[in-house]
């Protein structure tokens, strides 16, 4: 009886022992399940070329990329916006310079050179990495034809080494006014940028336009790419060897496009010089640079007034892919671009230890009333490449403090807030004008606000900016501000905190599509 009862008490406690375990590997699986997003620690496949096609993203990247269209200034080519002609043939005129073309920059009929730099370098690092997507939909030559449109100007503005015009127009002169930009009269002075009064990032900015630039050009017209190159190069040097915030020297450019500092866009113009002519110095000045205006560890907004997040994405793209004849200082110092990178990143998964606090309560990056799409998209555009990179690298996943995300996570978190500007949000509206059944009707915009027969002049054509009527003409492509931080939108003509679209948000928005459009991207050498 002893013996017996003895191995039956055995026999309990082998149980109790089995369960005990098998409680315990389930638990261990559920916390590692829950810290590590995807599972495992296998990197999926590297994808091919441009897979099935997402209708919904194609359909909204036909439509973005017309926004461009709309925005064009100069003597049009091949137009395809019936309510749009030619306008500001005479800008530069009293330079001797030719600066008729370009883009206006959003609602009125500004050419503003900051922001109109970014757009252009935005729309380059897009096709650089999506060309092939953008392909896949027939709109790679549209997007370089755009870009085009921009870089000329600016090779234009550029009048020489040390001299960059910078702004096309009186912005008070400018908006007093409420007119179609076929038959604006006001005057257009120029503003410029030289030795006596430097302006560092917008300088740096444009070096960054044309470098980018010259690589999208480079294998199909090798002459302009060179020429975008040797302009590069030159505003490289003014901006670095005259260092000095174009806000301060030129004040009255704080009240539409201030900067707040020139450091990023002294790291930005050298990162994308370094991919334009595989000249190390550049990179040896991101690094030697790097602890004065990185901000090392302290994530930032990419938008056009900040680059720094742009640049560490950028600059992963070496530490992803290797360049073995890097010496080991550079590489250790790409690193520190990378690891803040990473730290982006981080701060954009909804559950991550480290996300920003910075969002609507349907999960929408917001950071500013004015203009609030513009923190979201550009995000997501960053969080897109970098989940490529990850993918192309077979790079697994990413820790947040303890818990590891996977390239899907990325892109999912992309889709969200691409989704939420195609309406996927609480008022169930697209925030890209033209997309969609239910988009906003009073856009801010003085071109589609007005009749295209319409006979106004400066001053009278303010009744159509009163009008109760829907915009008589579609801003085909723009993308609005967006919502309030409680997910509201006022669809009123006059207000230009949210209802304006403008070219910098167009090019955010074609990057960001151009990277989801088809189900897989495998990165690229820019060369």
């Amino acid at each position: 009886m002893g013996a017996e009862k003895r191995s039956r008490g055995y026999c309990g406690w082998f149980l109790v022992l089995v369960i005990l375990a098998v409680v315990a590997v389930a638990i261990f699986l559920a916390v590692k399940k829950k810290s590590d997003h995807g599972g495992g620690d296998q990197a999926a496949p590297v994808p091919g070329p441009p897979g099935a096609i997402q209708k919904n993203y194609a359909d909204a990247l036909k439509i973005a990329m017309q926004f461009f269209d709309v925005q064009k200034s100069g003597k049009l080519e091949d137009n395809t916006i019936s309510w749009r002609g030619d306008s500001a043939l005479q800008d530069g005129n009293q330079a001797d310079i030719d600066l008729s073309k370009g883009m206006f920059d959003a609602g009125d009929h500004m050419k503003f050179g900051f922001p109109m730099a970014y757009t252009a370098t935005v729309l380059s690092w897009a096709i650089l990495e999506y060309g092939d997507q953008m392909n896949a939909v027939n709109r790679l030559e549209t997007a370089r034809g755009s870009l085009k449109w921009i870089t000329d100007y600016l090779v234009n503005a550029h009048a020489s080494d040390n001299v960059l015009y910078i702004q096309v127009g009186d912005p008070d002169l400018d908006h007093n006014c409420w007119d179609r930009p076929e038959t604006m009269t006001e005057k257009r002075p120029l503003t410029q940028v030289n030795t006596s009064t430097p302006g560092t990032e917008v300088a740096a900015e444009t070096a960054a336009a044309m470098a980018s630039a010259s690589l999208v050009f480079k294998t199909v017209d090798s002459t302009y790419s060179s020429t975008l190159l040797k302009h590069a190069e030159q505003l490289f040097t003014f901006a670095d060897k005259h260092q000095a915030s174009y806000s301060l020297s030129i004040p009255e450019v704080q009240t539409y496009y201030n900067s707040t500092g020139y450091g990023d866009e002294l790291l930005w113009a050298a990162s994308w010089l370094y991919h334009a002519t595989g000249d190390q110095s550049y990179l040896e000045y991101v690094v030697q640079n790097g602890n004065k205006y990185a901000k090392f560890g302290s994530p930032t907004w990419f938008c056009w007034d900040n680059k720094l997040a742009g640049t560490q994405v950028l600059l992963s793209r070496l530490s992803f892919f290797g360049a073995n004849d890097l010496s080991s200082s550079i590489k250790s110092g790409l690193q520190n671009y990378r690891k803040t990178a990473e730290a982006v990143m981080c701060g954009l998964f909804p559950k991550s230890p480290t996300a920003t606090t910075s969002r609507t309560d349907s999960g929408l990056i917001w950071v500013s009333e004015w203009n609030s799409l513009q923190h979201p998209v550009a995000s997501a555009f960053l969080a897109t490449i970098y989940s490529d990179y990850m993918l192309t690298s077979q790079t697994a996943k990413i820790s947040c403090s303890g818990q590891t995300y996977r390239p899907s996570d990325l892109r999912k978190f992309a889709q969200s807030q691409a989704n939420y500007v195609l309406g996927d949000n609480p008022i169930q509206m697209s925030y890209l004008v033209g997309y969609g059944d239910k988009y906003p009707q009073y856009v801010h915009h003085r071109g589609a606000s007005i009749p295209g027969n319409a006979k106004t002049n400066c001053r009278d054509g303010f009744k159509w900016l009163d009008a109760t009527d829907p915009n008589p003409n579609v801003a085909m492509g723009g993308l609005v501000g967006g919502p309030f931080l409680n997910e509201t939108y006022i669809d009123s003509r006059n207000n230009s905190m949210q209802g304006e679209p403008s070219t910098y948000n167009s090019a955010l928005i074609v990057g960001l599509l151009s990277g989801l459009v088809t189900t897989s991207s495998v990165v690229k050498s820019f060369t």
